[in-house]
């Protein structure tokens, strides 16, 4: 009887050891981490803009990691102080967050790089080992346990030409001597030559015939022709009513210009453009013959009638000014 208990209690306690021992391998087979599974949460690209680099260039390194349903990564593990590099600079980093719909999340970082080594010709961007963790609601990224980790693989960049090494130069000169041209072409050289020199004898010409024109165009006119100009204003300054104030201001501008052309081209004193204080001493300095104060009183008195602020005055002031002009235009 003992020995059938024994039995039976044995029996039992196998049972149960076989039951413990399957929980427990089944609860350690779900607790191993899947590899497989963890690449499916997050998925990883990375490279460079361009395959080489000269000393000083501005080149970029960019990451994508693309977050599955339900997961999503520890952006610190990104960071700049967490960039190991070989022979590189970091300049500054560019992040950007997009949502693409259905719970799946993209995440870009542009790590912008520099080089001013030139005795390293290979230099790296080291890999970065980013966390990832399963979002649950009302969860803190503080208080969220890691899940896994990916490894975002790192890259070398050549300090050269994005030219092949052994790149066969090209040959852009011919060894071979330049032919002869034609004997056609050689006899018609002197005949080109010639068309040219021919073609230049009118543009010669051309060029000859408008100095000579812009010179006959800046002559003085003869004394003969001026003073049958100045007594043709006379002579219309006669005419003019000085009893109005338009005929005074009229005849004041009549003088003033008469004058001026009297002084430029019969007497060879340039006035042009200057005032009636200023004629006084250019006329005293070039002509012993006129008379500088009678010159310098009939353009200040034209001045102050035209642009001075008590108006022509009168029309007896004006006939003075007028024979006092007459005095001035006799003196050659």
């Amino acid at each position: 009887m003992s020995t059938a208990k024994t039995g039976f209690f044995l029996s039992v306690l196998c049972v149960l050891c076989v039951l413990c021992g399957g929980e427990l391998t089944s609860s350690a087979q779900t607790s191993k981490k899947d590899p497989i599974a963890a690449s499916k949460d997050v998925e990883v690209t990375s490279s460079f803009d361009r395959s080489a680099m000269w000393v000083a260039d501005r080149i970029t390194y960019t990451v994508q990691l693309t977050c599955h349903r339900g997961v999503d990564i520890v952006t610190d593990d990104l960071a700049r102080d967490k960039v190991r590099l070989d022979g590189l600079e970091l300049v500054g980093v560019d992040s950007s967050r997009e949502d693409r719909g259905e719970g799946v999340t993209t995440y870009r970082y542009a790590y912008h790089l520099t080089s001013y080594k030139v005795d390293q010709p290979t230099q790296k961007f080291g890999d970065l080992r980013v966390r990832y963790y399963v979002k649950r609601p009302g969860q803190r990224v503080e208080d969220a346990a890691p899940a896994g980790e990916v490894t975002v693989p790192g890259a070398s960049l050549a300090v050269r030409s994005t030219l092949p090494d052994e790149a066969q130069t090209a040959v852009f000169r011919d060894a071979r001597p330049a032919q002869q041209r034609p004997g056609l072409f050689a006899a018609l050289q002197p005949i080109g030559i010639g068309l040219v020199v021919v073609s230049i004898v009118p543009a010669v010409l051309w060029v000859a015939l408008l100095i000579t024109r812009a010179r006959t165009s800046t002559t003085h006119r003869s004394a003969r022709q001026v003073r049958h100009e100045e007594r043709s204003t006379l002579e219309d300054l006669k005419a003019v009513d000085l009893g109005t104030e338009g005929g005074r201001r009229e005849a004041y501008d009549r003088v003033n210009s008469l004058v001026r052309m009297h002084l430029r081209e019969a007497c060879g004193v340039p006035v042009d453009g200057l005032t009636a204080a200023e004629v006084g001493p250019a006329v005293s300095a070039r002509s012993g013959r006129l008379p500088a104060d009678l010159v310098a009183s009939v353009l200040s008195a034209c001045e102050q009638a035209r642009y001075g602020a008590n108006g022509v005055g009168s029309a007896q002031a004006c006939r003075e000014t007028i024979e006092q002009a007459e005095q001035v235009l006799a003196v050659h």
